[in-house]
């Protein structure tokens, strides 16, 4: 994210802020800045006495404040990162007072995860007057992480194909410190100027390039019984792996946006990209199972998903196999 970038060379080039209020629904972002500042704001000698690390869980807001009022010792400043610092939102308005007149030899990083300031309030105004930093960490949309993926491993070295990309996002979500965290392992068996292909992912991640909901969604979108089926039964016999709650959330999605993409005027592949919110590389596969399934059977279907999920969760279907729920799943959509 550029605004990522602006905060550290900002700092790198030592125009510091006196807080730092780091909020949003995307704490991969949160926790790097926050480690950042950790890292390169005080020496190893300096840390010792003048880096704090609070949680906002154990402590309260006055004595936040308290140790950001204190003095560094034997150094031009000290840092004070409050992690969980969301804990703290029932009076993080007083806040205030401080933020008007901030100690100038204190550097104060908030890490205010799955919440925001109200723009409206007093504190956030006073923040933006008095020189800190607001960071609003967004969540990327699915059709967005592909590409993230993408420059996190080409700025460490690394390419990665399209459909390797798309394998990652469909396993592992939208969570990216859950992404980093396996694109790390990749980076430490594979050497630099690697292109990552499914193979590879299967190899050291363990996802299978040919058994997974992405292959199971392609599958049945194009009436693919024969191929859908092979991926129901590696299903069932490797349960733990692919939760069968996971199989109906995502064909659920599938469904919804397919019955979006049904009530479009315009079909060309920018407008539906930019309308369902996926990557264009996706569009194919929406105009295929278009004409496989009408928009009265998607209504139909979106309706059989609502009631499996509950079955998946043990409503109705006491002593019922997984194995037998993704066959049923699967004779009902097709």
């Amino acid at each position: 994210m550029e605004e990522v970038k602006r905060i550290v060379n900002n700092i790198r080039n030592g125009n510091i802020s006196p807080i730092y209020f780091l909020m949003g629904d995307e704490p991969y972002y949160i926790d790097k800045i926050a480690q950042f500042i950790s890292d390169n704001l005080l020496t190893e000698e300096e840390k010792g006495f003048n880096q704090m690390v609070l949680y906002g869980k154990e402590v309260s807001l006055d004595q936040v404040l308290g140790n950001a009022k204190r003095y560094p010792m034997m150094s031009e400043r000290q840092v004070v990162i409050v992690k969980e610092a969301q804990h703290l939102s029932r009076n993080i308005e007083e806040l205030s007072s401080y933020a008007a007149n901030p100690q100038t030899s204190t550097v104060l990083v908030f890490c205010f995860k799955y919440k925001k300031l109200d723009k409206r309030k007093k504190l956030h105004k006073t923040l933006l007057a008095n020189g800190s930093v607001i960071f609003d960490s967004k969540k990327l949309y699915e059709n967005q992480v592909s590409d993230w993926i993408r420059l996190t491993l080409k700025q460490k070295g690394y390419a990665i194909s399209h459909k390797a990309s798309v394998l990652l996002v469909e396993y592992l979500g939208t969570d990216l410190s859950r992404i980093n965290n396996e694109l790390e392992k990749l980076q430490l068996v594979l050497p630099k100027n690697t292109e990552i292909n499914p193979d590879l992912i299967e190899k050291h991640i363990g996802i299978s390039k040919d058994y997974n909901n992405f292959e199971l969604k392609k599958a049945i979108g194009e009436k693919n019984v024969v191929k859908a089926t092979r991926i129901i039964n590696y299903f069932a016999q490797n349960p733990r792996d692919n939760p069968f709650v996971v199989t109906v959330s995502l064909l659920h999605n599938f469904f919804t946006q397919l019955l979006q993409y049904h009530g479009l005027s315009d079909h060309s592949p920018k407008n539906v990209a930019s309308a369902l919110r996926i990557n264009p590389y996706f569009v194919g596969e929406f105009q295929i199972a278009s004409r496989n399934y009408p928009m009265k059977r998607v209504s139909t279907i979106i309706a059989y998903l609502r009631e499996m999920d509950l079955k998946g969760k043990g409503v109705g279907s006491y002593n019922i196999s997984q194995a037998d729920l993704l066959k049923e799943l699967l004779v009902k959509i097709i």
